[in-house]
Parts: C-alpha cells; sequence; structure tokens
C-alpha cells in the first residue's frame, strides 16, 4: 500500500512538474509576443523608437517589485488548498485581458497613450503571478528528493521558449499583431486556470507534512547570499547571451544564420537540467550552481577565444548547458531554502534577482556602452567575471554549510 502510494505521489508531482513546464513556455513565448511587437505598437500611439528600452527597464523595474511580493502572497495562500490556485486564475484573466487589449488600444493612435502605458504596467503587474506562485506549490507537495527533476521540468518550459523565440520572431515580424496577442493570451488563461484543479489533484495524491511557521520578517545570513549570487549569476547571463553572443556569432557567419546559431544555448541549456538534477539531488543546488557557474565562466572564455564557427558552437552550447544547471539548481535550493513555509518568498526573489540583471543590462544597451570603446572590453569580460566569482563564492558558501552540519552531528 505504502509502495503503491508513494507512486501515485510520484505521479502527480510530475504531471505537475510538466503543467508548469507547459505554463512557464506559454508565458515566456507570449513575453517574446510582446517584445515582437512593441516598437511598432509605441510607434502608433506616439511613441519614440529610444523610449522603447526605457518601457522594457519599466517592465523589469515592476518585476523586482512584484515577483517577491507575489512570492509572499503565494506562501499565505497556499496553506488552503486551491486558493493559491484561484488566485492565480483570477490575477491572469485580468493580465489576459490587458495584454489582448494592447494591440487593439495602440490602434486609436497617441490619444490612447495614457491607457496603453496603463495596461502595460497593469499586464506586467499581474503577470507575476505566473512565475513564482505556482513553482511554490512544488515546495508544498514535491518531496525534496524529487525537487531538481520537478524544477528541471519547470525551467524546461523556459528553456524550449528560449530556443523558439528566434523562429518565433522572424514569423511574426510581419503579422497582424491583434491575433497573436489573443492566441498566446487565450492559451495562456486556459493553462493557468487549470491550476486548481492540478492542485486539489497534487494535494489528494501527496501527503504534506505539517511545516513550522516561516519567518517572514527575515531571511537569515545564508538566503541573503544565495540571492545575491543569484544576482550575480543572472548579470553574467545577460551580458553573455543577449549582448555578446550575436557578435561572437558575426565574427564567422551571416546576420540570417543568428535564428539558427542563437538557440544553440538553449539545446544546451535544456539537456542538462535533467542529469545535474541528479547531482543537485545528492549534493545540493548550492554545489551545482557554483560548480555550473565556474564551467561556465570557462565556456565563455572559450566563445570569446574562438577561432571557428564550430568551437564557438561548442562553447556556447557548454554556456547554455552551465546556465541550465544554474538556474535549475536555484530553483531547488530556493524551495529547500524556503521549506518552512517560505518558499514563495525566497523563489520571487530568485525571479526578482532575474529581473534585475535583466533592467541591468537593459539600461547598459540603452545607454549605448556596447558602442563606446572603453567600455566594450567590460562588457565582453563581465559574464566571465560574473559566473567565477559567483562561482567561487557558492562554492565556499556550501563548503560552510557542509562544516557546519558535521560540526552539529559531532
Amino acid at each position: 500500500m505504502t509502495e503503491k502510494a508513494d507512486e501515485t505521489s510520484a505521479a502527480g508531482a510530475n504531471r505537475f512538474g510538466v503543467y508548469l513546464a507547459v505554463l512557464q513556455l506559454v508565458f515566456t513565448l507570449g513575453w517574446t509576443v510582446y517584445v515582437v511587437y512593441l516598437p511598432k505598437l509605441a510607434a502608433q500611439v506616439g511613441i519614440a523608437p529610444s523610449t522603447v528600452l526605457l518601457i522594457l527597464m519599466l517592465d523589469q523595474a515592476i518585476f523586482t517589485v512584484t515577483d517577491t511580493a507575489m512570492g509572499i502572497a503565494a506562501d499565505r495562500l497556499a496553506p488552503i488548498v486551491g486558493r493559491l490556485g484561484v488566485f492565480v486564475g483570477a490575477v491572469t484573466a485580468l493580465s489576459c485581458a490587458a495584454f489582448v487589449a494592447l494591440p487593439f488600444v495602440a490602434g486609436n493612435g497617441p490619444v490612447a497613450l495614457p491607457v496603453f502605458i496603463a495596461l502595460i504596467v497593469t499586464w506586467v503587474v499581474t503577470s507575476s503571478a505566473l512565475r513564482a506562485p505556482p513553482l511554490t506549490l512544488l515546495g508544498k507537495y514535491g518531496a525534496r528528493p524529487k525537487l531538481p527533476f520537478l524544477s528541471a521540468l519547470a525551467m524546461l518550459g523556459y528553456g524550449l521558449a528560449g530556443a523558439v523565440s528566434p523562429y518565433l520572431g522572424v514569423v511574426l515580424r510581419d503579422q497582424d499583431p491583434r491575433i497573436p496577442f489573443a492566441i498566446s493570451s487565450g492559451v495562456l488563461f486556459l493553462v493557468a486556470l487549470s491550476l486548481s484543479r492540478v492542485e486539489r489533484g497534487m494535494a489528494q495524491s501527496v501527503s504534506v507534512p505539517a511545516k513550522v511557521a516561516a519567518d517572514t520578517k527575515s531571511l537569515g545570513q545564508v538566503p541573503l547570499l544565495f540571492i545575491a549570487s543569484m544576482v550575480i549569476l543572472a548579470l553574467g547571463y545577460q551580458f553573455h547571451f543577449s549582448v555578446n553572443s550575436a557578435p561572437f556569432f558575426l565574427r564567422f557567419a551571416k546576420p540570417a544564420d543568428l535564428q539558427w546559431l542563437m538557440p544553440v544555448f538553449w539545446i544546451g541549456f535544456n539537456i542538462a537540467m535533467f542529469p545535474a538534477s541528479v547531482v543537485t539531488k545528492r549534493h545540493g543546488g548550492l554545489i551545482v550552481m557554483g560548480a555550473a557557474g565556474l564551467l561556465g565562466a570557462l565556456a565563455v572564455l572559450g566563445a570569446e577565444q574562438a577561432g571557428s564557427l564550430n568551437m564557438l558552437i561548442v562553447t556556447q552550447f557548454i554556456a547554455g548547458a552551465a546556465w541550465g544547471c544554474m538556474l535549475m539548481s536555484a530553483v531547488s535550493a530556493a524551495l529547500a531554502i524556503g521549506e518552512t513555509g517560505a518558499e514563495g518568498k525566497v523563489v520571487g526573489l530568485v525571479f526578482s534577482a532575474l529581473a534585475l540583471a535583466t533592467f541591468a543590462r537593459i539600461a547598459a544597451v540603452a545607454g549605448g556602452l556596447q558602442k563606446l570603446p572603453e567600455y566594450e572590453p567590460l562588457l565582453r569580460w563581465a559574464p566571465v567575471a560574473c559566473w567565477a566569482v559567483a562561482g567561487c563564492g557558492l562554492l565556499v558558501l556550501a563548503a560552510s554549510r557542509l562544516r557546519a552540519r558535521q560540526a552539529r552531528t559531532v
């Protein structure tokens, strides 16, 4: 009977991991649709092209705050089965309504500018409900040994969206924006709407142990160092992939080839997460994050020094694999750190760290730093420095935690 219950629990957790992958895939593709069409829609309401980057910076600044806020809200709602799903579904309905309205409002011209900006802010704020809150349920219902694998499943959707985005951008470029906005919103709403049903199914198949009340006032030293390291790792990813990768490839390829070459990073991302989850299960997320950071630094260094397209493809694949290991183990570590009922808060902080790093990258591009000769070496070597420094710091942190644990057992 016990074995049968364990099998049922594992199957339910795996289905939920697949559900989260689909949710992240649809949400991230919706973000791609938004980024592709934003310049065109902004022009219709009289926003200058140079201001589009400021809007994207505003989006990430909002995410930096709301991701953590939504995670805290998820911690408070999660103890009552079904309530978190209802909350996410209701907020997603508002988010999708604002998203669908964007191209229609933009068609009214400059007079619609205030409404257009209000819709963007509404969509961004409510979209945070689809980031940390669903992952909170992994920490609540997923058995701790399975968290790395479930985290890999959840992040698979993010990686698949990253691989598809270059093709999607090419396909959508000349299409009427109202159609993809409506389709992506409809699919996302249907997926989010089923969260309550999925949540109830997990609650019925999983026996949830009682948890100690979370300390909502202070995270403590280890989580704060973990989040600081996550910000640095995310900065390394942003500057490597979004700023440096295309110029690296253009040394050996034509601009038209980028849509086929850029996904190499995400192929490595998706493939590496699952074997890395086995290592994370055995040794912990901090160790895997640290080791992956050092591996990623070496891969970026190799990309910088690559003398051929084939060599660059290999190093990009390894860099993507390293980032996949970092992100998967970060989610797993966040769920483990917040296991006393603060899963949403810590996972929310991870997403806030990602948003803060994206904000910094967009700000650097908006400031034209990549075009200034005195800053070019800084941007080129920043990913190596970020991943190496954060990797070393995380390994030291993991070693100190291991020594403390051994001292308590003596």
